[in-house]
């Protein structure tokens, strides 16, 4: 099968298309046939090594990948496909369903086919929605998730997400977009001053991190109420769970919650989707269409 193969750390041009041999299903896992899978900013830190190996940070995610190379030397966090097989003790799913779902840091999604454990984070894709949104919302769908459900944003009034009453915030070219998307206001942090109007706020999700910092982190933490909340998404990786990603297919359903694409790329063209992806400016997801 078709892979990327990632043999070392370093620029998108480490990045290179293989012929590997096709995995085959233990019998409590499933084969799935990749047709769409994303590259998110997480998968450009570890193929670049972003982080020094000094910090501690970086000391663990040594420990966890590998020190000079990727122990998992295929690349890719999520996936939308269809399951070509199983194994004769796998319940779950049958040959023919239309599935997506994250590995996480088992990575092995820049690849024609994967095979998962039914108990991983797996689930059948809504028909309402294709591969490439399905392998879209994986990963924003899940540490937004997790990160809200961390704040409890139910109990909160008024929320500011930075990336209830709900004000976004982003930069002048994706105020239409962030509006479509149903915030109640939008910030643009290009202007002077943005947030310190004296409004104030429970809680506060920084969905940028601190890779990207400015001044208006500082004047965010300053616009909250007494007993408000900020939480960023420096704050650990999110657990994939399952039913996680039922809770997303029942938002997609009812077109509450929807994938928002900025570029496609085939596979072929991993190394310029990384390129992009690197430039911090993406507006959305970029997906990689597989088969």
């Amino acid at each position: 099968m078709k892979a990327i193969v990632c043999k070392e750390y370093g620029p998108p041009e480490v990045l290179q298309l293989k012929e590997v041999v096709k995995p085959t299903p233990k019998k409590n896992q499933v084969c799935v046939k990749i047709f769409a899978t994303a590259v998110t900013a997480s998968d450009c830190i570890v193929r670049g090594f972003k982080i020094p190996r000094w910090h501690p940070v970086g000391f663990m995610m040594g420990l966890a990948l590998g020190f000079t190379k990727p122990r998992n030397p295929i690349l890719g966090m999520v996936l939308a496909g269809e399951v070509e097989s199983v194994g004769k003790d796998a319940k779950r799913f049958k040959p023919g369903d239309n599935v997506y779902g994250m590995t996480g840091m088992g990575f092995g999604t820049y690849a024609e086919y994967k095979c998962f454990s039914e108990k991983e984070c797996l689930v059948k894709k809504p028909t309402n929605i294709s591969y490439q949104e399905a392998a879209a919302v994986t990963y924003g769908g899940l540490l937004a998730g997790h990160f809200l459900k961390k704040g409890n944003i139910e109990s909160r009034k008024k929320a500011l997400v930075y990336g209830a009453e709900v004000t976004g915030v982003c930069s002048t070219v994706n105020l239409e977009l962030v509006k479509s998307l149903g915030a109640d206001a939008v910030i643009d942090y290009t202007k002077e001053d943005s947030i310190s109007s004296g409004e104030r706020y429970d809680f506060i999700f920084d969905a940028v991190g601190k890779n990207k910092s400015s001044q208006l982190k500082l004047e965010c933490k300053k616009a909250l109420t007494k007993n408000g909340k900020y939480i960023s998404v420096d704050d650990g990786m999110p657990i994939s769970r399952v039913e996680s990603l039922d809770l997303l297919n029942e938002l997609m359903e009812d077109g509450r919650y929807k994938a928002v694409i900025d570029k496609c790329y085939p596979l072929e063209q991993i190394v310029e989707a990384h390129r992009y992806v690197d430039e911090g400016h993406k507006k959305g997801n970029v997906v990689i269409t597989v088969s």
